[in-house]
Parts: C-alpha cells; structure tokens; sequence
C-alpha cells in the first residue's frame, strides 16, 4: 500500500478528500430469489420464529447470544417488543420465501455512520433456516445494503472466539479475521473473548461477484445441490 507522510515526515493513512457520512440504513426489507430479509415486526414474526426455534429442542442456537432460550411464546415476544424494535441494534426477520414464514433474525449494530462502519450481529438462525441456500443469500443481502447502497467503508462481524460455527461462517462469508480481544466482555455469569473479522469496501466487489456466482441458477443442479461451494469461490475473488 503507497505510504502517506505529513509536512513532518510522519506516515499517516491514506487521504479521503471526497468522504462524506453514509446514510442510517432504511427500514425497507432486501428480497432475493430465496428470502425476504425485513425489520422485524412482532406481531408478523413472533409466532413463525419461535416455532423455528422450538425445533432445537437443545436450545444450541443460544448459546453464545446473551439472551435466551425462552420458555414460551409470552416470555420471547416481551424480549422481542422491549429489544427489537430501536435504530441500533436495527433487527430484521429472515422470511424463506419457500415456506413464507420466517426462520431467523439478524440485525445491523453499532452504526456509525460519520465513520462508515456497521457491524452485522444478534445472528440467529433456527434449524429450519440453517445450512440453506436462503441463509447465506440473507447475508449477501445485507452486504449488499451497506456497500452498494449506503457506501460504507467496513462492516464488521464479531463473535464469541469459541463459537467455531460462527468463526467459519465468517470466513466462508468473504470476512478476514482482525484478531482476537481477550476478556472482551462477560455473558450469561461467563467470559468471553471476542474474534474480529470485517469485510472493507474495497475488497467488497471481488467478493460480490463470489456470491453472485454461487447465487446464480446454473450454481445448482436439479435437486438444489449446489456445483461450487461459496468459500471456494470467495478465495478464489480475493486471491
């Protein structure tokens, strides 16, 4: 990367004559061949989630989010109404448009829009959303959103460093890992250290055109197999 140094000498980053803050990201939901990702409402959503939910009977889904698991319906939706409904986190339901309904929750978090950074997290994905073709869209959606349409610079993506399914769907996501902040902070009476991973802006373009080749219909065979696996795609952009 070209070095740049002040009147004194010193390096210092890059210029950004043209910066300007970014755009809040809209209450307006992202559709795509699969799913409809959309603020999430709990009078539409409440009853369709926790029925996802339900099907982990183990409740492994919440194990590293600091809320949960829930007893009953009641007890989901006081969380939902007094959690889910501010700017920041801004919440969002995952509708597989399959089935209509929806099956998991993801938010946009600590938007900073002066800045151009956003993190994605509260990334909760129930056992009938888990491992499809409409959950790894609902994640290129929200890329989508930030770069393409709002212009920001980094979006981040931060979880528990001993969650291994999340630290890999990361990685598989296009995200590089930063690093790891030790006894970052304390949940459920435990410690938690916290891995860093973020994509930028300008790694954003090689990594969309991973995702829209994995998205696309000839990626699939007739049984809804995919031919090309999205990690293998992404390394393949950013190598």
């Amino acid at each position: 990367m070209h070095e740049y140094r002040n009147h004194l000498g010193q390096p210092i980053g890059f210029p950004l004559p043209d910066w300007s803050p970014c755009a809040r990201p809209p209450r307006a939901p992202m559709e795509g061949r699969f799913c409809r990702v959309e603020p999430i409402d709990p009078d539409r959503h409440v009853h369709a989630l926790h029925e996802a939910n339900c099907r982990d009977a183990e409740g492994r889904v919440w194990t590293y989010l600091p809320y949960g698991p829930f007893g009953s319906l009641a007890e989901y939706r006081e969380w939902m109404v007094r959690t889910c409904l501010g700017e920041d986190p801004l919440f969002h339901a995952i509708v597989d448009l399959r089935t209509g309904k929806a099956a998991g929750v993801a938010s946009y978090l600590r938007i900073d829009p002066a800045v151009g950074v956003i993190e994605v997290g509260h990334i909760n994905y129930s056992p009938l959303l888990q491992g499809t073709t409409a959950a790894t869209e609902a994640m290129y959606l929200m890329m989508r959103r930030v770069f393409d349409e709002l212009g920001y610079r980094r979006y981040e993506w931060k979880c528990d460093a001993l969650n291994a399914p999340s630290r890999h769907a990361a990685e598989r996501l296009g995200f590089v890992y930063e690093g790891t902040f030790r006894q970052a902070t304390i949940y459920k009476g435990r410690n938690r250290d916290t891995s860093w991973y973020a994509i930028i802006d300008r790694d954003w373009p090689r990594i969309k055109s991973a995702f829209e080749r994995w998205l696309d219909p000839s990626n699939f065979d007739a049984n809804g197999r995919q031919r090309q696996r999205l990690s293998t795609l992404v390394e393949q952009a950013v190598a």
